[in-house]
């Protein structure tokens, strides 16, 4: 079997998929901290479904596969299984969406905190190993069992720290920093998931079905520039006065619902 190559283009594909990561996760956590603050549920459940799409479609999904336009194996082809890739969009925007909802809908306190990262951290997880699943080559494809545990572990951890951040610490510091701790959790976990797989031969030539890497890039520039613009509308935004009430009413300790 050839040689596994995580890096084929050096450090371009990780240095951009960490980008892309931290801008998700950027427009992300802004919405989820005006989703706090916002006394009227529609909007605020609005901001969540936005910040479900920026940091599970953008900070998860094309981060991993940004990544993996540097993934190649010599010797044979890496392919892709369509339905199973959409999956794994699907599936790191709803459950990143379930963790935002316990996080952002109600009071803060520490049990929902740890309940939303854990969700978070799941997806980030979830998404990975089935976009692994969808990728198909010459090859039978297996894990360490203890770097898969650390992977999970590692994005559960972080991913609760960045969503912390957004209920205690107000301000654009605040937030880039907590960005810069889940672009962290998804691309450490994604590493170390990338770092427990085992790649085995084949006993003979395989017919590899789906698509290559590349088929994802339109998808990819698309979620790019919507949350690019979307932060961009966001971050320039003059606070509401709703807004600001609740974020006073919130600073006494007493949160809208």
């Amino acid at each position: 079997m050839g040689e596994v190559h995580h890096f084929t283009y050096g450090w371009v594909t990780p240095v951009f998929a960490y980008g892309l990561s931290f801008l998700g996760s950027m427009l992300g956590l802004v919405c989820t901290a005006r989703a706090r603050v916002a006394t009227d549920n529609r909007k605020r459940a609005g901001l969540l479904v936005l910040a479900a799409w920026a940091i599970g479609g953008t900070g998860i999904w094309v981060m991993h596969f940004m990544a993996m336009i540097g993934f190649s194996v010599s010797g044979s082809e890496v392919r892709y299984d369509v339905p199973l890739t959409v999956l794994s969009f699907v599936i790191a925007v709803v459950m990143v969406g379930v963790g935002l909802f316990i996080v952002g809908m109600g009071k803060p306190n520490a049990l929902k905190v740890l309940s939303g990262g854990l969700v978070a951290g799941l997806s980030v997880a979830a998404m990975h190993y089935i976009g692994m699943a969808a990728m198909e080559i010459d090859g039978k494809i297996g894990y360490d069992r203890n770097l898969v545990l650390g992977s999970v572990a590692i994005a559960v951890v972080a991913a609760t720290v960045a969503l912390w951040f957004t209920l205690v610490i107000r301000g654009l510091g605040a937030t880039i920093l907590a960005a810069a701790v889940m672009g962290v959790a998804v691309c450490g976990m994604h590493y170390t998931g990338m770092a427990a797989m085992r790649l085995e031969s084949s006993t003979g030539f395989t017919a590899l079905h789906g698509v290559s890497v590349n088929w994802f890039l339109a998808p990819m520039v698309l979620f790019v520039l919507v949350v690019f613009f979307a932060m961009m509308n966001l971050t320039m935004a003059v606070p509401t006065a709703e807004e600001e009430r609740g974020y006073a009413s919130r600073q006494m300790g007493n949160s809208p619902a």
